[in-house]
């Protein structure tokens, strides 16, 4: 009897440990838990679900997207791929969850340095947007925008390789 009852003390003791654990339960994307008006149903919303969707999201990013840095507006240049009710919800994606200015990418960046163990397949699909975004906004920027929009791509791809490694 006593196995038990030092089993679930320590299964309570781990609980309150990693729930203590500093930095752990800070989110890397803060706005995916928004809910914003008319999309309810989006609530941490998350594209790559099956083997189908990933080639669905490397068909989109084929065929390109066309990204509007002054309205954060995202559009699927093939029509096909556009009206699939799919690709609305990569839209929401990246209009509503990703970080669009270099400051929030920044502070993105250094919270995944700081970041313990894996990411999850939200977060990592959502910095792989982030990185897409990065380099969309590199090939756009010029002067001293440019370097800032190349260190934070360099800082996601290593935080990505991390991961991965």
């Amino acid at each position: 009897m006593m196995h038990w009852e030092v089993f679930v003390v320590a299964l309570v003791y781990h609980n309150v440990y990693t729930s203590a654990i500093p930095g752990k339960n800070k989110a890397l994307f803060p706005s995916a838990m928004l809910v914003k008006r008319g999309t309810a149903a989006m609530l941490n919303p998350v594209f790559q679900n099956s083997l189908e969707e990933v080639n669905l999201l490397y068909e989109i990013l084929l065929a390109g997207l066309e990204m509007n840095k002054t309205h954060s507006k995202f559009f699927v240049k093939d029509e096909e791929l556009s009206s699939l009710r799919k690709t609305k919800k990569l839209e929401v994606i990246c209009e509503d969850v990703l970080p669009k200015k270099i400051t929030d990418i920044r502070r993105l960046t250094f919270n995944l340095s700081r970041h313990k163990g894996l990411l999850s397949k939200d977060e990592f699909e959502r910095t792989v947007l982030t990185m897409v975004y990065t380099a969309y906004r590199l090939a756009q920027a010029t002067g001293h925008q440019k370097d800032a929009w190349a260190e934070s791509f360099v800082n996601i791809y290593k935080a990505l390789k991390d991961d991965l490694l």
